[in-house]
Order: structure tokens, then C-alpha cells, then sequence
């Protein structure tokens, strides 16, 4: 509760003042004297001074005068029993807040005392708010400062606009890789400050991004021998409005260059080892047939073995052509409207004799009708077989691998599922990554490269799909493809296509 100190040589006011601010609650000290009273200052702050302007000694005006120079925010109220216009211009100039003339009512003293302490409070409300302003200001200035110290002392070019497609922030490694003459203005449109003959395109789908007509922009930008690669991603406020863009570029030619490179040498490398390969496989083959001689079975066991290796390091050289191919951006050749249902009867034709081998049975369900797809038919028939061929391989004689389709929404889901051998947890991250493969007792003997889901993911990638995998070590795998339907594709009646089980009787039903 609030503090008050009554100075005045009447005792009576004194002590009627100190009963009617004690029941409202108030702290209520008195002195009889200026001096008196200046010394309880010195003891202890108070929120309101009510001060007689009459009295022996040091009056009340000089009183006044030293709370303002020593206390400059305490408020006074003065009490006179002079209540003339003079004496309470001369008090209000001195610094006093108000004053109540002598006699005064209860109610009299009660509303002003409450109108001064409702001032002060508002006084300190709006000191705490300054206070607060200028130190958040202070945190903006600094964050502010050290974003552009970031942004300037970054290798990547960094772009900024606000909503109306005006630059607002540029760093110099922006106006390095875009060729300019020399840093462009604030405040300058960005098709002016961009006037580069071969940057209108991209320039032109920022501004789809400042008019969210298109959420993000990622380009490569060929410029100066080189290549850039632009995105571009809109600032949202907090009502979802655009504020405007944020453009970060990289320079990614010696990247391009390099990855070029690499594609040649794996191309080089795998077309030099492919054809000796198929050659020692096909002479191997012959010696196994018996067509040059009699071969006894210690022979033909290290030969089969040969056989079995060199087919292997084919497969090999075939998916690093195809990865080679895939990140060169050439997985797509040709889109055509696509029955998946075919395409998975033909991978479950080719796998079938593996099945049988194992005493496996394999077991396709598609409704004939499903909704095409749009897709490249070779790609296509690798995803399926890749994704049986390993269900066949990690899963035991007698097991079961089953496909089924179904439509979702506008996606068709293929599903591959296995009572195989299962995917540890701590692998299923990385099943996806180049040359990655489960390591364990269970498939140390199973022959793989490593590549062959890197592959499913990155043509179904391509395909503006994705794969999904749900495995459990002892129980099997699940391996889901989801491809986006053909737009145009009109609804039709739906028959089921099911391919005979191959292997034992007995399969999931």
C-alpha cells in the first residue's frame, strides 16, 4: 500500500489527516516541522507528501523546493490555509501536483490524495513502459546489427525484398555472383536492381513469390560461365500476410562440374568393366554346360561360385549406371499412362522361378481397373522388381511375399510385404542411402549392392512420389510405393487381376 507523509505544525491536521488515510489502508507518517520532515525523507521514501505552506521555521515553499531538487519524482500536495489564486500558482510553479485549502472535508482530502496516487501510479506504469521500449529497442538494434553483420559475412548471396518487390537488404556476395556493376540502392525495385540480360525468368517468379502466387522458387540461375541456384521463400507476418522475400543464392557450378565428372568416370569405369565381365560370365557358362569338356563337380562347384560372383559385380555396374543416370536427372524418359497392375504382373512373372527356388509363394492383388498413373514404363518395372527381389532374397524357404494396390485419395499405393527376416530399428534411417546394407548374421550371406533402394527412392522420387518402409526384426516388412494418379483418368468399373501363387500352397490370405 502506498506511503504518505503529512508535514504540518497543527497538530489536529496531523492526526485527522493519519485517521482518514490510515482506513483506507495507507501508510501514514507525520512531522511538525519542514525540518522534521525533511529528515524522515532522508529515512525513508514516501509516495505522496501533503505539506502545509504555513509554518515556523522552514516554511513550506522551501520545503518544496529542496524535495524537488533531492526527490524530484516524490508528488506534494499543499496545504494552505491562504487560498488565494496566488498562493497556489506560486505552489504549482514551485513543482507541487495540487493543493487542498484549509478547512477541508474527509471526502476533500480522500479525492485528492487518491487523484495524486492514481498519477503517480500511472507515472510509474508509463516509466516501466519507456524503460521497456527503449530496452527492447535496444535488443532489435542489436539483433538487427548482428543479422547484417551475418548476412554480410556470408560466402551465399543474400537477397531481401519487401512485399511490393523492393530490395530492402543485400550482402556482397549477392552482388558478386550477380554480376552487378556495384551494390544497387535500397528501396529499388527488384526487376531494376536485377536488369541482367538471362535473370528476367527467375526475376519474374520472385515476384509470383511476393504475390503469393507461388509459396517457394528453387531455380538454377546460368550466369557468367557459371551456375547459381536461387530459392526463394516468402516472409510471412503474423496474420499470414507477406511481408515479403528472402532469396539465398549459391553458387553451385565447381558442384555441377564435379558431379559431371563423377558421372563420366562412373560411366566410363562400369562401361570398360561391364563388357569383359558378360564376357568371363558367358565363357563361364559354357565350361558349366560341359560343351568343352567333361567338368567334375569340385570343378563345377568353384565355377558356379565364380559365375555367381562375376553375375554380381554385373548388377553392380548396371546400378551404378542407373544412379549415374538418375542423378544426372535423366531417371524420366519417357511418361506414358500406366496400368500398374501390368507392370506388377510382369516384375511377379520375372521373380517367380527365385520364389519357387525358396519353396516361396508369391501372391499379386490388383484391381484391373485402378487409376493409371503417369510414369515411364521402364523405370517403372525396376522399382517392383527391386522391391520383390528383396522381399524373395531376406525372407526364409516357405515364407510368403505378397503385393497389393489400392487407391488413396489421389495416390495409388503399392504394397510389398514379406514375413521375412525384418529391418533392426537402428537401420531403418539409412536403408535408403547409396551402398548402405543391413549387417548382421542373418545377411552376411545374402549377395547385394546396396543401391537398389536408393534407386526404388530416387526414380519414385522423380515420379512425385514417395516410399514409406514398416518393418519388424522377425516379422517381415512392409515396403509402400505412393505415385500420383493421372489427372485424367475417368472413373471406370473396377476388375480384380490376381497372379497364381507361385511356390507351396498356403499363402496369407
Amino acid at each position: 500500500m502506498a506511503s504518505i507523509l503529512v508535514v504540518d505544525d497543527e497538530r489536529i491536521i496531523r492526526e485527522g489527516c493519519n485517521r482518514i488515510l490510515a482506513k483506507l489502508g495507507y501508510e501514514v507518517r507525520e512531522a511538525g516541522s519542514g525540518e522534521e520532515g525533511l529528515n524522515l525523507l532522508r529515512a525513508g521514501p514516501c509516495d505522496l507528501l501533503l505539506l502545509d505552506l504555513k509554518m515556523p521555521g522552514l516554511s513550506g515553499m522551501e520545503v518544496l523546493q529542496r524535495v524537488q531538487q533531492n526527490h524530484p519524482s516524490l508528488l506534494v500536495v499543499v496545504i494552505t490555509g491562504y487560498a488565494t489564486v496566488e498562493s497556489a500558482v506560486e505552489a504549482m510553479k514551485a513543482g507541487a501536483y495540487d493543493f487542498i485549502p484549509k478547512p477541508f472535508t474527509p471526502d476533500q482530502l480522500r479525492l485528492v490524495v487518491h487523484r495524486a496516487l492514481e498519477k503517480k501510479a500511472l507515472e510509474m506504469e508509463a516509466e516501466g513502459l519507456r524503460k521497456e521500449k527503449e530496452r527492447g529497442l535496444r535488443e532489435i538494434a542489436g539483433e538487427k546489427s548482428k543479422i547484417r553483420t551475418i548476412i554480410h559475412c556470408m560466402v551465399d548471396g543474400v537477397l531481401v525484398t519487401d512485399h511490393e518487390g523492393q530490395l530492402v537488404l543485400h550482402n556482397p556476395a549477392a552482388v558478386r555472383m550477380l554480376k552487378m556493376d556495384g551494390p544497387p540502392g535500397f528501396g529499388l525495385p527488384i526487376r531494376e536492381a536485377l536488369s541482367r540480360e538471362g535473370l528476367e525468368a527467375w526475376v519474374e517468379k520472385l515476384y509470383q513469390v511476393c504475390e503469393g502466387k507461388s509459396p517457394a522458387v528453387s531455380q538454377e540461375i546460368p550466369i557468367g560461365g557459371t551456375t547459381l541456384m536461387g530459392h526463394t521463400a516468402p516472409v510471412i507476418g503474423e496474420e499470414g500476410e507477406i511481408l515479403g522475400t528472402v532469396t539465398v543464392l549459391r553458387d553451385i557450378g565447381l558442384l555441377k562440374a564435379m558431379d559431371r565428372m563423377k558421372s563420366d568416370f562412373v560411366a566410363m569405369v562400369s562401361h570398360e568393366l561391364r563388357a569383359p565381365l558378360a564376357s568371363v560370365e558367358q565363357q563361364l557358362s559354357v565350361i558349366l554346360a560341359g560343351i568343352l569338356g567333361e567338368v567334375n563337380e569340385r570343378q563345377k562347384e568353384m565355377m558356379a561360385r565364380a559365375k555367381e560372383r562375376t553375375h554380381g559385380l554385373i548388377c553392380l555396374i548396371n546400378d551404378l549406371l542407373d544412379l549415374a543416370k538418375i542423378e544426372a536427372g535423366v531417371v524420366v524418359q519417357y511418361r506414358e499412362r500406366l496400368s500398374i497392375a501390368e507392370v506388377l504382373e510382369k516384375a511377379v512373372d520375372i521373380l517367380k522361378g527365385e520364389a519357387e527356388v525358396k519353396n516361396q509363394t508369391l501372391h499379386l492383388s490388383a484391381p484391373l481397373s485402378l487409376p493409371p498413373v503417369m510414369a515411364d514404363r521402364r523405370n517403372m518395372e525396376e522399382v517392383f522388381i527391386n522391391l520383390l527381389s528383396n522381399a524373395i532374397k531376406y525372407t526364409g524357404e516357405g515364407g510368403w511375399v505378397k503385393v497389393e494396390t489400392r487407391r488413396e485419395g489421389s495416390y495409388l499405393c503399392v504394397q510389398v510385404e514379406d514375413n521375412g527376416i525384418g529391418i533392426p530399428p537402428e537401420d531403418l534411417p539409412h536403408i535408403f542411402d547409396k551402398f548402405y546394407r543391413v549387417k548382421n548374421a542373418q545377411t552376411r550371406r545374402i549377395v547385394g549392392t546396396g543401391l537398389g533402394l536408393p534407386i526404388v527412392k530416387r526414380i519414385v522420387e522423380a515420379h512425385l512420389g514417395t516410399v514409406e518402409v514398416e518393418s519388424r526384426v522377425g516379422t517381415g516388412s512392409k515396403f509402400r510405393v505412393y505415385l500420383p494418379l493421372d489427372p485424367f483418368w475417368k472413373e471406370g468399373h473396377e476388375e480384380t487381376v490376381s497372379a497364381p501363387d507361385s511356390g507351396s500352397p498356403g499363402g496369407p490370405s
